[in-house]
């Protein structure tokens, strides 16, 4: 069965930080590709950070590069997501998914397999 589960969510401050963690299992995870995308109330999915297999590969979306990093342990079969100078426009649910597959993509349909989620909330 396959599983991704992600934990590390909460309240922080503007300017804070959280790390966010996927843990996944039934899967063989070094040949998939690890994304992590958002969605807040009232607006769709948004692609956030993605990373490839080996994790030497990393693309972002404009709204978080420089603040966000992307990375994977194939060893522990977990990605994370680093987050750093939180805003409140970051606020949302954020969830982990794979894809089967050597190329990065920013799509939702573009990944077979959804945690999920867990609440990010960044106040004023």
């Amino acid at each position: 069965q396959v599983q991704l589960v992600e934990s590390g969510g909460g309240l922080v401050q503007a300017g804070g930080s959280l790390r966010l963690s996927c843990a996944t299992t039934g899967l063989t995870f070094s040949t998939y590709v690890m994304g992590w995308f958002r969605q807040a109330p009232g607006k769709e999915r948004e692609f956030v950070a993605a990373v490839r297999r080996g994790g030497g590969q990393t693309y972002y979306a404009d709204s978080v590069k420089g603040r966000f990093t992307i990375s994977r342990d194939n060893a522990k079969n977990t990605v994370y997501l680093q987050m750093n100078s939180l805003k409140p426009e970051d606020t949302a649910v954020y969830s982990c998914a794979a894809r089967l597959s050597i190329s990065l993509a920013d799509r939702p349909d573009g990944y077979n397999f959804w945690g999920q989620g867990t609440q990010v909330t960044v106040s004023s």
